[in-house]
C-alpha cells in the first residue's frame, strides 16, 4: 500500500512523539505505515507512506535516484547565474550536489501557509521549480542559500510518479504501488 500525504508546516515526519510536536499520527489512520523518507518539520508538501519494505526501500535508496520536485519561494530574485550554479551542481559543506533541473516560475496557486511568510519591503520574493535526484539533509534549503537566495517556503510538490494534485494539507489519499516500477531505475 501506498499513502499520498500533504505534509503541513510544522509538522513532525513521524509517528513517535516527539516535545509535545505535532506528528504524522495526527493525521494518518491507515495502520502499518511508515514514511519513505523525510521531510523537515518547516517544509510542508508531499510525503510517502508505505507499508511495504521494499518499496521504501526503491523510494529512499539514493542509488535509485528517484526525482523529487520541490516548489521554492526565495528571497531575492535568482538570475541566470544562480540559477546555472544549481543546475550545475551546488558545493556544500557535505560535498557537492548532483546537478538539479530548475527553473523560475510565478507564484503557483498553492494554500496558505500558517504562519504566513514574513514580508520584507526592501526584499522581493520569488518562486523556483527545482527538482533533485538525492536526498541530504535539508538540501533544497543549502542550495539556495549557496546561491544567495535563502529559501522562505518550501512545498514538495512529486515524488517519482506521484504528485499534490489537489490534495489539501493535511489530508491523504492511497495510491498504486506499482505507479512506482516505471519511475525508478534498476526496479
Amino acid at each position: 500500500m501506498i499513502v499520498l500525504f500533504n505534509k503541513p508546516y510544522r509538522v513532525l515526519c513521524q509517528f513517535s512523539p516527539s516535545g509535545g510536536k505535532i506528528t504524522l499520527a495526527d493525521y494518518i489512520s491507515v495502520p502499518g505505515v511508515y514514511p519513505a523518507g523525510r521531510l523537515d518539520y518547516d517544509s510542508e508538501g508531499l510525503v510517502i507512506l508505505t507499508d511495504r519494505g521494499w518499496a521504501q526501500h526503491l523510494i529512499t535508496d539514493p542509488r535509485r535516484k528517484l526525482a523529487k520536485r520541490y516548489l521554492v519561494q526565495v528571497e531575492g530574485t535568482p538570475d541566470d547565474a544562480a540559477l546555472d550554479r544549481l543546475r550545475r551542481g551546488v558545493r556544500l559543506a557535505d560535498g557537492m550536489t548532483l546537478p538539479a533541473a530548475v527553473e523560475s516560475i510565478d507564484p503557483p496557486d498553492v494554500w496558505e501557509r500558517t504562519p504566513p511568510i514574513r514580508r520584507r519591503a526592501k526584499i522581493p520574493a520569488s518562486w523556483i521549480a527545482l527538482t533533485i535526484i538525492e536526498g541530504r539533509n535539508r538540501q533544497v534549503r543549502r542550495m539556495t542559500a549557496a546561491v544567495g537566495h535563502p529559501t522562505l517556503r518550501l512545498i514538495r510538490a512529486a515524488v517519482g510518479p506521484w504528485t499534490l494534485g489537489d490534495l489539501a494539507p493535511g489530508g491523504f489519499r492511497e495510491a498504486e504501488v506499482s505507479d512506482l516500477l516505471g519511475h525508478v531505475p534498476g526496479a
